[in-house]
């Protein structure tokens, strides 16, 4: 796609993942606030937006190697992905992190007293990010995939929430409050920078934080920008025929 100021940063990555890279080295969020154009977000930043687009320009022009076409993708195979590839890294790397992050702010809380707060912002993240997913899981997900099934049958699908973008609404509230979260915690780190008396557990408490963290840009990404404004027009679809 061309790129200009008007471009909305969302939906260039969703076109192109290779995009992310550039916006992630600038500070731009292109998974919880990806609705706003080039200009908007270089205003915001500071950032010469013809510089930005150059940059953007040269990632995207570049061949294309292992870069994922999630765009691409029936609705159905990346709900089915993203339960089975995001939900499942979340489940996991959560009681992986928990007990490091616990030990660490016990061992290092004295000299590093941001490491409560960090411990807090992730226990609440667990707690909403679980609860969050089995929403996704057992309710909006299966309506996704309904909707598949009635397409290739042509035949009409009812959301028994009114309309599809009732839990995607209120989905996209969750992911800003986990957008939100994860930035007070990279600030807390120094972006996840270890200090200089931080012991090995220490760095890889932060490490694995960083890790999950981009997963979770990724995961965000995906359903923002992809996956429900396609359900959301699946449905119209449907209803019209």
């Amino acid at each position: 796609m061309s790129i200009t100021k008007e471009t909305i940063v969302g939906e260039l990555v969703a076109q192109d993942y290779r995009a992310a890279s550039v916006f992630k080295q600038n500070g731009i969020d292109f998974c919880c606030n990806g609705n706003h154009s080039i200009e908007d977000v270089c205003e915001k930043k500071n950032l010469d937006s013809r510089l930005l687009i150059t940059k953007l320009e040269e990632i995207t022009k570049q061949i294309q190697g292992g870069n994922t076409d999630y765009n691409s993708w029936p609705l159905d195979l990346l709900a089915d992905y993203i339960e089975k590839k995001h939900h499942r890294y979340v489940e996991a790397k959560i009681l992986e992190i928990m007990p490091f992050l616990e030990k660490i702010t016990k061992v290092h809380g004295d000299r590093h007293p941001e490491l409560a707060e960090v411990l807090q912002h992730f226990r609440d993240s667990a707690g909403e990010l679980t609860a969050h997913m089995k929403k996704e899981e057992l309710m909006l997900f299966p309506f996704i995939r309904k909707m598949i099934k009635a397409q290739q049958e042509h035949t009409q699908a009812h959301a028994p929430f009114g309309t599809v973008q009732n839990p995607i609404s209120m989905m996209m509230h969750e992911h800003d409050a986990e957008g939100e979260r994860f930035r007070k915690i990279a600030q807390l780190t120094h972006d996840y920078t270890p200090p200089a008396d931080g012991c090995n557990t220490y760095r890889v408490t932060l490490a694995l934080l960083k890790e999950y963290e981009e997963d979770l840009h990724l995961h965000i990404h995906l359903e923002n920008n992809i996956l429900f404004p396609k359900a959301i027009a699946l449905e119209k679809t449907l209803n019209l025929n």
